[in-house]
């Protein structure tokens, strides 16, 4: 990696690709990514391995220069008044450049899911028939504010066989180039085009409107960030899109919860990690339980910082220590130490309630109660249903994944937490024998 040259924003916009990019600029982008799309697909599993290998020593031997952009990134987003959670979300430390680089070390050991047989079957004409998994091509990545979402997103991309296109925000520009410098050098050194790995142009929301029009040189659109951009991509692209991550999830404690177990799941749904979307961001209670249950939860919240959003009924058995609710707060991904919090008369009403308000993310249900637990899981429309367990575990990793490139949250193509499986498409081979169908058939 010695050669790598890193190019900076005092190197101008016109060199680096930030500020503002024309319409061609971003096709010319997703053309780059298109040409490779044959020669990724047939790459083997032991040269998209040693890609991401290389790609892990890249970001080891290049932290400083890294490091040095994201300064810069930093710099200008605190000069800009981003509050101190976005800095945050913004920073790359020596740790979780560290992160990335394992994982893309741990990708490196997972099963290839490119020409994994999904089915199979001898016809009784004799025909062999097989649908396998195949790359869906070029993958375009649009998200916010992460950039140790780069590496994570080009290496799943890639060890799935197809082409990364990269749009990050435009607060990271700088972090973003110089992750993708890395890992673009380090994949062409390995054997694999540096074009398996693209950074769109622009840092204005024009680029992003220009990308997401790219039928027919862009596969696939996933989105990963807050509901305006999930929301502002779905509406707006004419690219098909994966919809990912807007988590209004609930925990509903049952009238036959165990009252403790509830109250550790509220609270490791809530304060885990409150800015994630698979964070609790309303509680539901059933009547029978409410009384012994609410002052407790209330009291258990508050302790860890959390702002409670009450409905009356709920407020009333609390006893203080709540603000009241308004009907937006039940429909509300807070990300941050708030909850919204109600009681309702029975479990059908609690299926209700998170028909009406819920984003079909996760959903948990408290109860020692078997019957209520099938009802449950049964009735809520939900990518991720958890029966006496935290909603934090929705996540690729905690399911046995090992990679994900976000939570999806529609009902076509991929549900749930996307690994590597859920990055292919499929195609049926057939092979005969000279079979020929007669005209009549």
């Amino acid at each position: 990696m010695a050669g790598l040259r890193i190019v900076t924003s005092s190197e101008g916009a016109a060199v680096d690709g930030s500020g503002s990019a024309g319409r061609e600029q971003v096709l010319a982008a997703a053309r780059r990514a298109q040409v490779v799309t044959a020669e990724l697909a047939g790459a083997s599993s032991a040269t998209k391995d040693a890609a991401l290998r290389a790609m892990a020593a890249g970001l080891r031997e290049q932290a400083d220069p890294i490091r040095a952009a994201n300064d810069e990134d930093v710099a200008t987003a605190r000069a800009a008044g981003t509050p101190d959670s976005l800095i945050d979300r913004l920073t790359l430390t020596a740790p979780r450049i560290e992160a990335m680089a394992a994982g893309l070390e741990h990708l490196a050991t997972l099963p290839d899911p490119v020409g994994t047989v999904v089915r199979g079957a001898v016809l009784p004409n004799g025909l062999a028939l097989q649908q396998v998994r195949v790359p869906l091509g070029v993958v375009a990545i649009i998200y916010e504010a992460r950039p140790n979402v780069t590496a994570d997103a080009a290496g799943i991309a890639l060890k799935a066989g197809n082409a990364a296109l990269l749009r990050g925000s435009g607060s990271a520009y700088r972090s973003n180039a110089a992750i993708v410098a890395v890992l673009r050098q380090a994949a062409g050194a390995a054997g694999l085009p540096a074009d398996a790995i693209v950074l769109v142009p622009g840092t204005d929301r024009e680029s992003v409107r220009h990308l997401m029009t790219a039928r027919g040189l862009v596969d696939v659109i996933i989105p990963r960030g807050g509901a305006g951009l999930i929301r502002a991509v779905v509406q707006g692209s004419t690219v098909p899109v994966i919809e990912t991550g807007v988590g209004n999830c609930h925990v509903y404690v049952d009238a036959a919860a165990d009252l403790e177990m509830a109250l550790e799941i509220l609270i490791n749904s809530k304060v885990r990690r409150p800015s994630v979307c698979n964070a609790a961001e309303t509680l539901l209670v059933h009547g029978d339980v409410a009384a012994a249950f609410v002052p407790k939860a209330v009291a258990a919240l508050a302790e860890h910082g959390v702002t409670v959003h009450a409905e009356p009924r709920f407020a009333g058995l609390a006893g203080g220590g709540t603000v009241p609710a308004t009907d937006a707060d039940f429909d509300t991904e807070y990300l941050s130490l708030d909850i919204a919090a109600a009681v309702v008369d029975s479990l059908d009403a609690a299926v209700a309630h998170i028909g009406s308000h819920g984003t079909g993310h996760t959903e948990a249900i408290v109860t020692a109660d078997l019957d209520a637990a099938r009802r449950f899981t049964g009735r809520v429309d939900a990518a991720a249903v958890m029966v006496n367990a935290s909603t934090a575990f929705t996540d690729g990793g905690e399911f046995g994944f090992g990679a994900e490139i976000g939570i999806s949250t529609q009902k076509l193509h991929a549900r749930g937490p996307m690994g590597l499986p859920e990055l292919t498409s499929t195609k049926y081979i057939v092979t005969g024998t000279g079979q020929t169908r007669p005209a009549s058939s």
